[in-house]
């Protein structure tokens, strides 16, 4: 308990020293350059103590259960004992099909859960009057991020070249930006963004580069890096495609009509 607790303030005071910067410039431009006093001051301090404590518990929760969870499920899926029968020895890529199952399913269920997707998602139906559905974006995202996940992950298991991947995946999404309704361009691309927050990275990060120290022939330093790559890309790709589906749709009906 009392090497937690030293843990915690050690974490704490990193955490105090990162946040300090942005705290000292809003202040600044609020005092000096707006000349404007702080609002609720004491509600700003109480704020300020929730964030800096909320940062310091989450980056002690990456390192004493997020990273270790990524790096288990890594070890344990792609252990040759678990992917094929006692005798037999792996050849392909199919046989690391649990891998890209298990990948897809955190990249959706991590995505559901992001906290900035939700509010970018919350955000998109006030301003659409309710157009836009928050819960089917966040769908629409995390399938994206899934499908990303299980195709980053067949990356590292087959060592294809990164670049190969991103170049394809841009060159789909300036395709689709030219025919997809212009009203959701920004939100796709900014969809992409918010993919890769706090709750996605850590798990992502964990498992490629596990993953790629567990299969043999992978390097991590090369192929353990790239999944957050993907995990920003290819939601774009189902945003946009996602937009395409509704705006034909809606001439399909019009037509019809």
């Amino acid at each position: 308990m009392i090497d937690f607790t030293l843990e915690f303030l050690v974490i704490l005071l990193y955490t105090l020293r990162d946040v300090f910067p942005i705290l000292s410039l809003i202040v600044f431009f609020q005092v000096v350059v707006l000349k404007q006093p702080i609002p609720h001051v004491k509600r700003v301090i109480l704020g300020g103590i929730f964030v800096v404590l909320g940062l310091a518990l989450f980056i002690m929760g990456l390192e004493k259960a997020l990273f270790p969870l990524g790096k288990i499920m890594a070890n344990q899926l792609s252990d040759p004992s678990f992917l094929v029968n006692s005798g037999t020895e792996i050849t392909t890529w199919s046989q690391y099909y649990w891998i890209y199952l298990f990948a897809a399913a955190i990249g959706f269920a991590t995505t559901i859960a992001e906290p900035s997707l939700i509010a970018v998602a919350i955000k998109a139906g006030e301003v659409s009057s309710g157009t836009i559905s928050p819960f089917g974006l966040r769908i629409t995202v995390a399938v994206g991020v899934a499908f990303a996940l299980a195709l980053g992950t067949f990356r590292i298991v087959t060592g294809t070249p990164l670049y190969i991947y991103i170049m394809v995946g841009y060159i789909i999404v300036i395709i689709q930006t030219i025919f997809a309704p212009k009203d959701l361009i920004a939100l796709a691309y900014d969809s992409g963004g918010v993919t890769t927050s706090t709750v996605t990275v850590p798990l992502v990060t964990a498992l490629g580069l596990e993953l790629s120290g567990a299969v043999p022939g992978r390097n991590p330093a090369v192929d353990g890096f790239g999944l957050i790559a993907f995990a920003s890309l290819f939601p774009i790709i189902s945003v946009l495609g996602y937009a395409q589906f509704t705006a034909i749709k809606k001439r399909m009906n019009n037509i019809k009509k």
